[in-house]
């Protein structure tokens, strides 16, 4: 069973309620410690993401956590007509649409504020979905993974990239050096939030990957599930398809 991770452990509010304040918190330097962090390797693993996602010809996607929109805008690049972001932090969507906006891609991207277990959509709208570095924020994971399932058409793709674990030496113990070390120390350089980098660190160190994390969408009710470690495992994607 995962451990419930959460970014302020005095806090009576419940883990969705963390994560958003969290986010809404550090929506200003996001994408520049994101890119400090992950050594720009981040972007690299994006345009996988497109690439997958780009081989169904979708017209309709919903990226969900979208963030500030960094995936988002890159799916632009498939066929898609209509791309949905979806966040729970307005802070971190105010990034995304200015960003969308000095794209030029207003009329294509939709930001919006929304719950990822909570979708605002009917079922069967939707050909491809999409979520970066957010399934280990859902504060109940099945539930979350089901309405993606719910609101994807039949035949419909999901594309999740999240960090993991790498299993190899040396990579695992530089793996574990680096965000229980560095990373909370970079967060607190850059950022008036400690707490969130911490936070990041240690839900990606609880957080299912691989096979455990297959199983799970198996459960749900993804067929076709396979999963591509990226980067000697410290980041993993996962494809999944909704049954015709």
């Amino acid at each position: 069973m995962t451990e419930k991770v959460t970014p302020y452990k005095n806090s009576e509010l419940g883990k969705k309620e963390q994560v958003t304040q969290m986010f809404d918190t550090i929506s200003e330097n996001y994408d520049g410690l994101n890119r400090v962090i992950s050594f720009g390797i981040d972007i690299k693993w994006r345009k996988k993401v497109v690439e997958l996602v780009a081989e169904t010809n979708p017209d309709a996607i919903l990226d969900i956590a979208t963030g500030t929109g960094d995936l988002a805008i890159a799916l632009a690049e498939t066929s898609a007509s209509r791309i949905v972001g979806l966040d729970i932090s307005a802070g971190m969507l105010e990034v995304g649409k200015y960003k969308v906006a000095q794209k030029k891609l207003s009329d294509t991207i939709e930001m919006l504020l929304g719950d990822s277990e909570a979708l605002p959509f009917e079922d069967n709208v939707f050909d491809a979905a999409t979520v970066a570095f957010g399934v280990r924020n859902f504060e109940n994971l099945e539930k979350g993974l089901g309405e993606i399932l719910r609101v994807l058409k039949p035949g419909g793709k999901l594309v999740i990239l999240e960090t993991s674990v790498p299993e190899k030496f040396p990579f695992k113990q530089g793996y574990y050096l680096y965000t229980k070390n560095l990373l909370p120390l970079i967060g607190k350089l850059f950022s008036k939030d400690r707490s969130a980098y911490s936070y990041l660190s240690e839900s990606a160190s609880v957080f299912p990957h691989g096979e455990n994390f297959n199983n799970i969408l198996r459960k749900i009710g993804f067929i076709e599930v396979i999963n591509k470690p990226q980067t000697f495992g410290s980041a993993t994607i996962y494809v999944a398809t909704k049954k015709s």
